[in-house]
């Protein structure tokens, strides 16, 4: 059914890389805000909102995905684990003319309808600069990476990297190729290894992502170093936000996940709908501060009306 009847709903299968985190929330609140507009312009959409539990078990992402296939939604909004391993499963629903529309993690594949994302490079550089300039441009830094295979977090790590080598050739990168893995825990164990290690001659730290964000956070306060290291990280939660006001962390590259969902669900009922869809859609990037957190303009990214969605 491409063309549905006013009885017919779409049923849109969204599938985000995991479901415990803050980010995937805010993701699923923007495709029930974008459901309920289209419901009120006569268009009905179902979201059946299904990821993996684990944000790093690709075999059960794949599952999720081939499951889909199989009960003949209309169309799939995906945010992939990794960039390569979701490839076949994608191609195999867009045969099956179920068009997929990629949100948040790049996939290697010209199958898909659409790509709604951050620039992630962008806010690596952002990243950088930002730590930069707080070091005065000299100093030892570390980075913890996110995970193999997941494209917006490495895209994150190379602009970050490039920046740093480009632009302060006097910053020392002690460490860039150590991985958070999938969870908060992972995360500070991974972190609390490199403060262990580093920690005496550390001037600044960048995390990748929510996670990898909040487990860099406890560690840097169990080893009393909160508030000494110059510290950046991308992603905000409630967390990460109370860190931001507290002085443990500097500053925030924040993205839009709401709007990500929210642009996700438009455009694949568009796609659906017989429009084109361009090919990149950019939910932009911010960078938030003590001083610009109360910014109503960034409200929906520090406060998503989760309430007003996920009842």
């Amino acid at each position: 059914a491409t063309v549905a009847s006013a009885a017919d709903a779409y049923d849109i299968a969204v599938v985000p890389k995991g479901t415990t985190h803050e980010f995937w929330k805010s993701i699923h609140a923007g495709t029930i805000k974008a459901q309920r507009e289209l419901a009120a312009a006569g268009i009905p959409v179902n979201i059946i909102w299904k990821g993996p539990l684990k944000e790093d078990d690709r075999e059960q992402q794949i599952q999720v995905v081939e499951n889909f296939i199989g009960r003949r939604v209309d169309g799939i909004v995906l945010a992939p684990l990794d960039h390569k391993a979701l490839v076949a499963p994608v191609e195999t629903a867009v045969r099956g003319r179920i068009p997929v529309v990629i949100i948040d993690s790049g996939l290697n594949s010209r199958a898909i309808a659409s790509f709604v994302a951050t620039d992630n490079r962008e806010g690596g550089r952002i990243a950088a600069r930002n730590l930069g300039r707080l070091l005065g441009g000299k100093g030892n830094v570390i980075m913890l990476r996110y995970a193999t295979g997941s494209n917006s977090t490495e895209e994150r790590e190379a602009g970050f990297v490039e920046v740093m080598q480009r632009d302060f050739p006097a910053i020392r990168l002690l460490s860039t190729d150590q991985h958070a893995g999938p969870t908060r825990d992972t995360a500070k164990r991974a972190a609390e290894n490199l403060l262990s290690r580093y920690g005496a001659q550390l001037n600044g730290a960048f995390a990748s992502n929510e996670s990898a964000a909040a487990g860099m956070l406890l560690a840097l306060r169990d080893a009393g170093l909160a508030g000494k290291v110059r510290y950046v990280a991308f992603d905000s939660s409630e967390t990460l936000n109370a860190g931001l006001r507290a002085g443990d962390i500097d500053g925030l590259v924040v993205q839009n996940p709401l709007n990500m969902g929210y642009l996700g669900v438009k455009t694949i009922v568009a796609v659906l709908r017989g429009e084109k869809a361009p090919a990149r859609i950019d939910t932009g990037v911010g960078y938030l501060t003590r001083d610009n957190l109360g910014d109503p303009a960034l409200a929906d990214i520090v406060n998503p009306p989760l309430d007003l969605y996920l009842k």
